[in-house]
């Protein structure tokens, strides 16, 4: 076999060859002998490139699974490229808008490994208490409405590995059962939306659905948060109905590389600086 020619051009295309393969691999990632079948290359080359690209932070590779991925430079480099905005300047005024109109506090949640992190709220007239709490506040994915609707709609293999890792989480607080955690979650799939009065706190109801990406998976979503008599069956319909639109409307405008989708905690804290 001929010696692979090592021209700086011809590195520059095999690094590019590899990052394409790693973005076709998707969020698993993928193995060194993988992304060399994927590229043509040789794996001591695809050895070589990989570690100039983790060390410029293109690309990272997971600690247990040995598997490499796009890296979250790669991501922020790209969103700072092409779209200047992120998920929270892009739902800021959507959320103003949603308060004024409804008369209730808005959450944007967004998913956060095996979690939901509140990314931005809006406060409403009536005084609430809510799962997250303040802007950076976690809950595991399943509680609240927020953090259910999001754990519904990810791809069903996803959805299996939160609901394993997070029953015993939610078992050791109180909230819910394995049984319970199910039904809930058909039922938001069936309906494309999860609701809840005076479960978890007295007095207190909220609504949510999913904002999807471009392949429909669900990466955040619309919640609002009030007191249980304003989210009856009169009330209830319109509600979804308000928040369905402004979801959908979000969805073909989200950037996929944007640091938010993938790392939401380092998108607060640079915002806080």
């Amino acid at each position: 076999m001929a010696k692979e020619s090592e021209a700086p051009g011809k590195s520059l295309q095999r690094g590019f060859a590899i990052l394409r393969a790693l973005a076709e691999a998707g969020g698993e990632g993928a193995k060194l002998i993988r992304i060399a079948e994927a590229t043509g290359l040789t794996q001591a080359t695809v050895h070589r490139l990989l570690q100039a690209l983790l060390a410029e932070g293109m690309v990272e590779q997971d600690g247990r699974s040995r598997l490499y991925r796009l890296g979250i430079d790669f991501f922020a480099l790209a969103a700072r490229a092409g779209n200047p905005g992120n998920l929270r300047d892009l739902c800021r005024p959507v959320l103003q808008r949603l308060s004024a109109m409804l008369g209730d506090t808005v959450f944007l949640l967004v998913r956060s490994g095996f979690d939901a992190m509140c990314l931005d709220r809006c406060e409403g007239p009536f005084p609430i208490r809510s799962f997250t709490g303040d802007i950076g506040g976690r809950v595991p994915l399943g509680v609240g409405q927020g953090a259910l609707v999001i754990l519904a709609f990810l791809p069903e293999a996803e959805r299996e590995e939160v609901i394993r890792f997070n029953v015993p989480r939610l078992l050791g607080q109180g909230f819910m059962d394995e049984v319970y955690l199910r039904t809930e979650i058909a039922k938001a799939r069936d309906t494309g939306f999860a609701s809840r009065r005076d479960v978890a706190l007295a007095g207190m109801g909220g609504a949510a659905v999913p904002i999807l990406d471009r392949e429909g998976r669900a990466v955040a979503a619309l919640s609002i948060g009030t007191i249980s008599e304003r989210l009856g069956e009169d009330r209830l319909p319109t509600v979804i109905e308000i928040l369905t639109r402004e979801a959908g409307a979000i969805g073909p405008r989200l950037n996929p590389f944007d640091t938010a989708l993938r790392r939401p905690a380092q998108l607060l804290g640079s915002a806080s600086r």
